[in-house]
Parts: structure tokens; sequence; C-alpha cells
């Protein structure tokens, strides 16, 4: 494909994208679909519309529909899209009942769990990934577990992210753009799959025209899930490259590993209690703003990311460890400061 036939897809997805997220808006609003103000785990003075995700995932998969020879072209099957699709609308189907009717966590994870099943009945799989060390390792009837672990993990790490204006949004906006041009190298060229990741990106910043801060309208319950699901399955179908948006996503993932920790080392349930000690509201705690705490987690996701266009496996296994380590020693520096506080 000609470059300017990626820009006119792109362009065409981003106003496409505008288009459905002022609709969306209204229709919420209409149909009182509101997040309330909640000074125990939300930052928001307003109410605000939700079910943004809806947005996406429609100019997202319209825009799909329309380039399907293009998106078709490549190695993967019909199949293989059909169960991606049907889990990304299980996902929003679901977001829409719990951001009208606010769902137990006991009936909210069933939608990531057939979102999961979908996209293993459309014959997804990892046969193989690289040893950093050297060689494969073929995994075999573990391809489905890696796949859901992997799927489980992105959807809710999105989620946990969900705090603060325009955050996931953007980050997956980067994820985008950088699955996109690493697909389009010479060593890994997927135009398909870069097609659907530019996609991707065009319907996050539409998006996110009114996610900014201070935001319009929120993605809500299903569009924080979708985006996680589809950055997690672009990331297999690109060939298994789920270190790269490890890279991208490094410093949300172990946030929210650090999360699960402190809440289970708690007592507490880290999927149904909610707080304000993520990182990013540690960050506002600091006294950054909204836009500041933004805009430095897009700096980590697209630093780390673009290194992976630059790296081979024990290179991106080596970056990794130095996100971790800079994970920890944030972990530690936070803690300081609360002991010190109380």
């Amino acid at each position: 494909m000609l470059a300017s036939n990626f820009l006119i897809i792109f362009l065409i997805t981003f106003f496409l994208s505008i288009i459905f997220t002022a609709l969306v808006k209204q229709a919420a609003s209409r149909l009182d679909i509101i997040d309330k103000p909640n000074l125990e785990r939300k930052i928001h003075k307003i109410g605000t519309p939700l079910l943004g995700g809806i947005s996406i995932f429609l100019s997202f998969f319209i825009a799909l529909y329309f380039v399907r020879e293009k998106i078709l072209a490549g190695n993967l099957e019909y199949s293989h899209w059909l169960g991606f699709f049907i889990g990304a609308l299980i996902l929003v189907i679901g977001g829409f009942l719990d951001d009208k009717y606010n769902l137990k966590s006991k009936y909210q994870i069933i939608f990531p769990i057939l979102a999961i099943v979908s996209v293993l009945a459309g014959g997804v799989g990892i046969e193989k990934i690289t040893n950093p060390f050297g060689g494969f390792i073929y995994l075999g009837f573990f391809s489905s577990v890696l796949i859901a672990l992997w799927l489980m993990g992105m959807m809710y790490t999105t989620k946990l992210l969900d705090g603060i204006d325009g955050l996931v949004t953007g980050v997956t906006a980067i994820g985008g753009f950088i699955i996109f041009l690493f697909t389009m190298t010479t060593k890994y060229y997927q135009p398909d799959i870069g097609l659907a990741a530019l996609i991707l990106a065009a319907a996050c910043l539409g998006f996110l025209i009114f996610n900014w801060h201070p935001a319009k309208i929120f993605l809500g319950e299903g569009g924080s899930l979708l985006l996680g699901f589809i950055l997690g399955v672009l990331a297999i179908i690109s060939g298994g490259k789920i270190a790269i948006a490890l890279l991208i996503m490094g410093i949300p993932i172990m946030d929210v590993i650090w999360t699960i920790i402190r809440r289970i080392k708690d007592k507490k349930n880290p999927f149904k209690f909610a707080d304000k000690k993520h990182l990013h509201f540690r960050l506002l705690d600091l006294g950054l703003s909204q836009k500041k705490t933004v805009l430095i987690y897009y700096g980590f996701s697209a630093i780390f990311g673009l290194s992976a266009l630059f790296l081979q496996s024990r290179g991106k296994l080596i970056v990794l460890g130095a996100l971790a380590a800079i994970m920890l020693g944030v972990v530690v520096w936070f803690n300081y400061l609360e002991k010190r506080r109380t």
C-alpha cells in the first residue's frame, strides 16, 4: 500500500471516531448513563457520560470492514477476525450493562472470559515464541493458556489504568502506532496487521479529543476493557510480539501487579476493592496536574515501545528488566513518602 492510502484510511477512521463519540455522548446523557463524582475513588468534579468505548468499537470495526480485502490478504483467516470482532462485541455489550446497572464483580468477569473464548474459538493461537537465549519455544497446548492469561492481563491493566482523563486512550494510540511501525519493517512486514493497528490509533485519537482533560466523555467499563483486548490481540496476531506490548504497557502492567500484591497483603479482594493508590493517583498527590501525569505515561510508553524496534529478543528482556527496576524504585520511594506522611 502507498503511504497516501494509509493516511486516507487513518483520517477517515479519525473523523468517524469524532462523529461516533459526539453521538454516543448525547445518547449516554439521554439514557442517564453518567459517571457521577465519588470522593473515595474518583477525581472528576461533575457527572460525565460513559459508553465512550462504543464509539471506538464502531469506528475501528467499520474501518476494518471497508478495508477487509487488504486485511484478509495476509496470513489470517476470516475466522480469526470474526472471533476477534465477536469478542470485542461481547465486551461492549457487557460494558453497557455494567455502566447502566453497575453489575457486581462476579458478573463483570463473565464478559472478558467470553471474549477470550471467542478469540480462541476463532482459531487465534501462538505456535512458538522466541527464546531470548537462542531458538524457539514451541507452546503446543499451552498456547491457549498463554493467550487467556495475556488477554486477561491486558484487559485488566487498561481497566485499572483508566483513572484519569486521556490516559488509557493515549497509551493505546501509542501502542497502535508502534505496532504499525513494527509491522511495516522489512523483517516483520505484515501490512494487514499494520493497517489494523493504525486504524486503532486513529480511533483512539478521535476519541481523545473528547477524553482529554477535562474529559467530556469516559470510556466506561466496556471501553477500558476493549482497548486492552484489541491491543492484546494485535500483539498476538502480529506473530506473538508480546514483548513489544509489554514494553509499551510496562509501567501500567507493573503498577497493576503491585496493586494486586498490595491489596492481597491488606486482605482485600484486588478486583472488588478500589482506591487511589495507583501510580497515576500518587503522581497527582505530588502536585502534578492530570495533563502532566498523562504525558509522563505517554513518554514511558513511547520510549520503551520504540526501543523494541531496534532490539533483539535478549535486548528486549534487558529493557523489561530495567522497567521492572524502575517500577520497584518508584514503589519503594512512594512507600517511604507515605510512611513519612503517616
